[in-house]
């Protein structure tokens, strides 16, 4: 198999051998590249250098250092990315984002697991499933997202929240494991209009 087939492969939920010398040929790539975004504070140099390590990004996505990823090749972003200090994906499956969406402070997105029996672990078993999180989503600090998990639009999951299974939009989740609290209805706007701090 060649690499695309590999990761067409893995993207069905199959078992695959995570020590793959292609596969882990990719990671030292990733590390390298995630590396060079993380050293730098240049926002064009950023932006280029995440566009060249995910398979797609929308308009101006945006990740604090430490930034992570397994492979990038099977991370697509809508506009407006933004991932706070230490987020780690692992994308052995592939991870839709949407626009505008916000990850906080140590986020981890993982799609893979090591398959549970123990010689077949050894033998560098995985399987991975794929993650999707909708336009306008928060994700707070420290909240992990396991395999096969779909998170619907605008909805906020908070701080150290274990998201196991898929969540609606417009809601406000917590939890581990993580369950929905409530709506999100017109009652939480503030009347914040973007122009606070503007100079007159």
């Amino acid at each position: 198999m060649n690499l695309d087939e590999k990761f067409a492969y893995m993207a069905t939920g199959q078992p695959y051998r995570d020590t793959d010398a292609e596969l882990t040929a990719l990671r030292d790539q990733a590390t390298l590249t995630t590396n060079a975004v993380n050293a730098t504070a240049d926002p064009e140099t950023k932006e280029t250098l995440l566009r060249q390590l995910v398979g797609s990004a929308g308009r101006k996505p945006f990740v604090n250092p430490n930034f992570r990823v397994e492979f990038g090749r099977n991370i697509h972003l809508g506009d407006n990315f933004y991932a706070n200090y230490d987020c780690v994906i692992l994308d052995g499956a592939p991870i839709t984002i949407g626009s505008q969406v916000l990850l906080g402070p140590k986020v981890g997105l993982y799609t893979s697991n090591h398959l549970f029996d123990a010689t077949e672990r050894i033998r560098g078993g995985c399987i991975a499933r794929p993650i999707t999180i909708g336009d306008g989503c928060w994700l707070a600090a420290n909240v992990t997202v396991l395999p096969g998990v779909t998170i619907g639009a605008n909805t906020i999951i908070g701080g150290g929240s274990v998201v196991t299974h898929d969540i609606p939009a417009n809601v406000i989740a917590a939890g581990n494991p993580c369950q929905v609290i409530r709506p999100i209805t017109a009652a939480d706007r503030t009347g914040y209009t973007g122009a606070q701090f503007e100079l007159s």
